[in-house]
């Protein structure tokens, strides 16, 4: 991938949750070493999101280590994209930062906090992208949200939750995002946590561990439902055999991460017919997707070289080192692409820039390649 000399540092994400992709211009297969001037955090990194030059992560870290000085950052940071710099954009989160999302000038975070920078916000808080003021976005909500979308002027939340402001809300919920209100129209359910969101055109995929999408048998761990009316959509019903951690989707299709014995990577077409899928020794938590090559991270060590596993969930057959990262080409195959992360949980979040071409990976890493990369890291 190829981008000005300007934005030659990689930018960041995940999560979680979500991908929202659309047609750009081609680019080439990342390069295996990550860039070496971003921040350093001190704690998890659960999620990234990107707006034009600034690069935003959200986790669960208390510092950021910039220059060798370390600089307070309550579980909520930014960085430029051109240059590496960390930013004085510093509301804080007094508990874990899960997913991010942005529309316009608005930062939405959404996780296990109950302030933002001193002010009640019940597990879902608007922030001004360029002040880090907090905005008047305020929800109550009953569980705990694990994902962020934004399309279609509203912004939608997934995970495992049960009522919004007094409203059942049975682990999804949207909300305008002109005015902030909840919206009393978009409630399809899940009955089981929905760890990931994704969108593309006017379908919103859910990833988790849930059996029924509006109480509609067998539409398992993966489906769709319209964005605007939240009704299901009964032509991508793929029923993956494991919980999805991770979704991504593009004009092509669709990818997610899965657990399970082992763990697995795979893609299927908007139908909901498998085009692809791999088999690895740990999960797959975080999946990203730039002209139809799926990057894949988690705690895996090994791809294996057919969807044989032991009782231990090591491959059975033979395999090759993919410690953490991974990625797989339009025709399914395994790429060359191995950064090499390290630690035990590895990569918990994948997001990418189709406008700069860029993958960003976050996640509890301390090293990439044999090179010091403190739970953020970017490719180009």
């Amino acid at each position: 991938m190829r981008i000005s000399p300007r934005l030659r540092f990689a930018l960041t994400v995940v999560i979680a949750a979500v991908s929202v992709l659309s047609c750009s211009p081609a680019h080439a297969s990342a390069g295996s070493s990550a860039h070496g001037d971003l921040p350093a955090f001190n704690g998890s990194v659960h999620a990234v999101a990107f707006r034009d030059d600034t690069v935003y992560v959200g986790g669960d870290f208390t510092a950021a280590i910039t220059h060798g000085h370390r600089v307070a950052r309550s579980r909520l940071a930014a960085f430029d994209a051109g240059t590496g710099e960390l930013l004085d954009w510093k509301p804080t989160a007094d508990r874990t930062v899960r997913a991010l999302a942005v529309s316009g000038d608005a930062v939405f975070a959404a996780g296990d906090f109950s302030t933002v920078s001193g002010q009640e916000r019940d597990a879902v808080a608007e922030v001004d992208g360029d002040t880090g003021e907090v905005g008047q976005f305020e929800h109550e909500v009953q569980g705990t949200p694990r994902a962020l979308a934004v399309t279609h002027g509203r912004l939608y939340a997934a995970g495992d939750f049960t009522e919004v402001d007094g409203e059942t809300r049975s682990r999804l919920a949207a909300f305008t995002i002109d005015d902030g209100d909840l919206d009393p129209d978009w409630t399809p359910t899940a009955d089981a946590p929905v760890y990931a969101l994704a969108t593309a055109g006017d379908r919103i995929y859910l990833g988790g561990s849930f059996h029924r999408t509006n109480n509609v048998r067998s539409t398992r761990r993966l489906t769709a439902v319209d964005a605007g009316s939240g009704e299901l959509d009964r032509t991508f019903l793929p029923n993956p055999a494991a919980a999805v951690y991770a979704v991504a989707a593009d004009t092509t299709g669709v990818y997610a991460g899965l657990g399970g014995l082992g763990g697995h990577a795979q893609s299927w077409t908007t139908d909901g017919e498998l085009r692809w899928s791999h088999t690895f020794d740990g999960d797959v938590q975080a999946v990203g997707a730039l002209d139809g090559t799926a990057y894949v991270g988690g705690h895996f060590d090994r791809a294996c070289t057919s969807a044989d596993i032991d009782s231990f969930g090591d491959c059975a057959d033979d395999s090759q080192s993919r410690i953490k990262l991974a990625a797989i080409d339009a025709d399914g195959d395994l790429t060359d692409w191995a950064p090499q992360a390290n630690g035990i949980h590895g990569v918990r979040a994948i997001t990418v820039s189709r406008a700069l071409g860029v993958i960003a990976v976050g996640g509890d890493f301390t090293m990439i390649g044999g090179a010091p990369h403190h739970r953020i890291a970017t490719f180009d």
